[in-house]
């Protein structure tokens, strides 16, 4: 099977049952094999609308629904009728208590971390969109909780779950590439929603709140600005007091499978570079491109990593040696190890493969690695099966944590262009810009706390 065969073949991936052994004690109750789960979508009128049809998918109980806005969840409201409706999640875990046994959270990115941390306290198990949370103290409160009240938790980078990116780290740990010294990766999708810089003269107009919106709930703990279009429902991702930009959107899904395969940890240091972007002038929004450079120190029995992140119109360099057919992925990494390299598109490492091409016949088919990684069926039922053997799911906090705070550390740099940012792990803290610091945990507004 050539490179290109491959490619074709490989994006279905195994998908082998995953059989772990009971092993974390959870504070959460233990379900029998045979129960169902009773489930709570929080944010449903877009992405996780789709992660709770996973759930039912699964043959799980949807039994509470909450949405700020009833039209915006209309749909998913008259596809559950026997779901009990809420506006306020608080409200919801007040009246539904033990009724519940695990959230699906779906809201935008500046409501994660509330949310999350008041199931985690009611010993709920969490399901919880990327990123994880839309700062890095927050992710570091999140870890922590999880672990003290021993919930099964499970991040929203479904791509995790597939076959293919466990070919990935099968074959990285196997020496198919050599050593990985270098990772480019990119996105270029969605260019005019994650910058927003069009409409930022727009802020100033005046709008009338619609009536099926609780505007106050929604802003949640960001403090309080009057009400615009222009950021509700789907373009907060491109203002920053509430969405992460495209970094934030997109990290979680293409730097995973670096992220697993080179346990990579925390970067020394990151250092942003950004197009038609000021960030005193622009700051609400995210830029129109940017390339942001992480340097990961050496770990264990690797050396150390670069990892260049590059997003809008600043797109992958052209590797020498690729073939003339060969495209450089628009969303995707390149893997440059010392003797070869791994290419490979969004969500789990889809349509992975080696070059050159002689890299294929020594490492598929076969000739492939022996798999290291049990297989599992999906995304959601990793994270429900998790729950009723008592293991952690694949992308738990502890995993999808670092990797969320990776990204948010680059949602710091772009607001000191140029500038070199040094970064301390085990401080938390940037050690030569005591200004980025402040973005580490901005202030929430009174009632909003963790």
């Amino acid at each position: 099977m050539n490179r290109r065969q491959f490619l074709a073949r490989s994006s279905a991936g195994v998908l082998l049952f995953d059989l772990f052994p009971r092993s974390i004690a959870r504070g959460a109750g233990a379900p029998s094999a045979n129960d169902k789960l009773n489930l709570a979508g929080i944010g449903i009128g877009s992405q996780g609308g789709g992660d709770i049809d996973a759930m039912a998918a699964e043959g799980q109980n949807i039994v509470a629904l909450c949405d700020v806005d009833d039209d915006y969840a209309a749909k998913k409201f008259a596809q559950y009728p026997n779901a009990k409706r809420f506006k306020d999640f608080r409200v919801m875990f007040d009246q539904m208590g033990k009724g519940i046994d695990g959230v699906v959270i779906g809201t935008p990115d500046h409501t994660h971390a509330v949310i999350a941390m008041a199931a985690m306290k009611r010993q709920k198990h969490v399901y919880c969109e990327k990123p994880l949370a839309h700062s890095y103290g927050e992710v570091r409160a999140l870890m922590a909780a999880a672990k003290e009240h021993q919930v099964v938790t499970q991040l929203g980078n479904q791509g995790h779950s597939s076959g293919s990116i466990r070919q990935l780290c099968e074959w990285v740990w196997a020496g198919a590439v050599g050593k990985v010294h270098t990772v480019h990766a990119a996105c270029d999708a969605f260019k005019e929603v994650y910058s927003q810089k069009r409409n930022l003269d727009k802020l100033q107009q005046a709008y009338d709140v619609p009536q099926s919106l609780d505007y106050d709930l929604w802003l949640g703990p960001v403090q309080f600005r009057p009400y615009t279009p222009f950021w509700v429902h789907w373009n907060w991702r491109g203002w920053m007091p509430f969405g992460t930009g495209t970094i934030g959107d997109w990290f979680c899904h293409v730097i995973d499978p670096s992220f697993w395969a080179l346990d990579l940890g925390e970067p020394s240091s990151v250092q942003a570079e950004v197009t038609d972007y000021d960030p005193a002038k622009h700051g609400l929004t995210y830029p129109p491109a940017t390339r942001i450079t992480f340097e990961f120190p050496a770990r264990q029995d690797r050396g150390p990593v670069k990892l260049v992140w590059h997003d809008g119109d600043n797109r992958i360099p052209q590797p020498a040696g690729f073939d003339k057919d060969d495209k450089v992925p628009g969303t995707g990494a390149i893997l440059f190890g010392d003797k070869g390299m791994i290419v490979h598109g969004s969500h789990g490492a889809g349509g992975c493969s080696l070059a050159p091409e002689t890299l294929m016949d020594q490492y598929s088919g076969k000739n492939a690695p022996a798999q290291k990684i049990p297989r599992v069926k999906n995304h959601a039922w990793d994270w429900l099966e998790a729950i009723r053997t008592g293991r952690q799911a694949g992308s738990d906090f502890g995993y999808g944590g670092p990797l969320t705070q990776a990204a948010l550390l680059g949602a710091i740099a772009i607001r000191f262009p140029g500038q070199v940012l040094e970064w301390d792990a085990t401080a938390g803290r940037f050690t030569n810009c005591g200004e980025a610091n402040s973005y580490l945990m901005p202030a929430v507004r009174p009632g909003w706390e963790l």
